[in-house]
């Protein structure tokens, strides 16, 4: 596990990083579940990890974004969870601060999703094969940080690639994500 001591007063445990295409994010629920990637690049922490890491909802979750011209952002949530494998990891995520627009708690209480697993409320579409990824989603998104890797921003198709609505759009997928949580 990569630990942050440095951002916000450190303590954080990383569980997902996006920096560049070598990992392939399009992957099924065994993957998603045990965890898969690179802990020095890209990388996957795995759901049951996350749920050992958040059994209550006392953590607090921070995600960190960069596109393509080199801008920066970030999101902190002063609640999050993800439940057990019986609820198919539901996410609990509440309290947004940060610059980068609120676009994960459009996504609260989901049941996360992959290609082969479809938990999302999209009542003729699985979003995770839809959308090229994997995530607590809705019907469809507003988030997906384990979308398609694009390695630019151009010519992205709508509502693909490594997502964040309320700072970018539906149009432009980002160069780098991070996702990291800590205790309260």
């Amino acid at each position: 596990v990569y630990c942050d001591m440095e951002t916000d007063g450190g303590g954080w445990t990383v569980f997902q990083r996006r920096v560049d295409d070598s990992v392939d994010f399009y992957r099924n629920w065994a993957d998603y579940e045990e965890g898969f990637g690179d802990l020095k690049g890209n990388y996957w922490l795995g759901l049951a990890n996350i749920h050992r890491l958040t059994p209550t909802d006392d953590s607090s979750l921070r995600i960190e974004l960069g596109d393509f011209e080199g801008n920066k952002r970030f999101a902190k949530y002063s609640q999050f969870q993800v439940l057990d494998a019986d609820s198919k990891y539901a996410l609990i995520v509440q309290g947004y601060g940060g610059n980068a627009g609120d676009s994960l708690t459009y996504h609260n209480t989901m049941k996360f999703s992959t290609k082969d697993s479809d938990s999302d409320l999209h009542s003729t579409s699985n979003c995770a094969s839809e959308f090229k990824g994997a995530w607590w989603f809705n019907r469809c998104l507003y988030s997906d940080l384990n979308g398609q890797y694009y390695t630019d921003s151009a010519n992205v198709p709508i509502w693909h690639g490594v997502h964040w609505y309320h700072w970018k759009g539906n149009k432009h997928s980002l160069k780098l994500s991070e996702m990291k949580l800590r205790h309260n």
